[in-house]
């Protein structure tokens, strides 16, 4: 019943988004998510399936002065929206649910964005590597990310959520105490930094149903 309540408000619900802000509609395994992309930075996510998850049709057409910054090994890669040409610089790149991406709203205004797709559902995993790794929930999802998403803690993680206005808030997990300093809770298409002791699986199994 708690999933299916979370579910539910996350659906129903205006939900306050670090650095952002989103809105999701519909209770169907099909649906969208209406965001707002702040003017600068913010770390945020693809909250839905949509096919192959391309950069290009995730974000639709003309969405603004956005650059996008994905994290991975080899560290950050750059893909840029130029608006003159109204074409990503690599639009097949992948921004699938469960990464979260820093992006850059290099415009004068805030640009809205709405996701569209399937919510993933079934026996979910999303690899938390050691180290630093930017994640997100693989669910449109709100709530206390270890409580409520399920987010594993055997890794003792620190969690960093970036808010456009103010910055960083760190909450660390202690495993001694089997505590977080600070509960952090995350909202839809919220994307966060993880510092991993080790390496994990954040699994899920979803349904809309339940």
């Amino acid at each position: 019943m708690r999933t299916k309540a979370l579910i539910l408000t996350a659906f129903v619900g205006a939900l306050g988004i670090a650095g952002a802000s989103a809105q999701v509609y519909s209770v169907n395994a099909v649906g969208y998510v209406n965001k707002s992309i702040p003017v600068g930075f913010s770390i945020i996510a693809n909250p839905l399936n949509n096919g192959e998850n391309k950069i290009s049709a995730v974000f639709g057409a003309n969405p603004g002065s956005l650059t996008v910054y994905r994290f991975g090994d080899a560290g950050f890669s750059i893909n840029s929206y130029d608006t003159d040409f109204e074409e990503w610089e690599n639009g097949d790149a992948v921004v699938a649910p469960g990464e979260g991406f820093f992006v850059l709203n290099g415009g004068a205004d805030a640009v809205n964005i709405t996701f569209v797709g399937e919510v993933p559902q079934g026996d979910l995993s999303n690899a938390i590597p050691q180290g630093f790794s930017i994640r997100s929930s693989q669910v449109p999802q709100a709530g206390e990310l270890q409580a409520d998403l399920g987010f594993p803690v055997d890794g003792a993680p620190t969690v960093y959520q970036f808010d456009n206005a103010t910055g960083y808030k760190i909450s660390s997990y202690d495993s001694d105490f089997e505590e977080w300093d600070s509960v952090p809770s995350v909202g839809v298409a919220e994307g966060f930094w993880v510092l991993n002791a080790s390496a994990g699986n954040w699994t899920r199994s979803f349904s809309t149903s339940e």
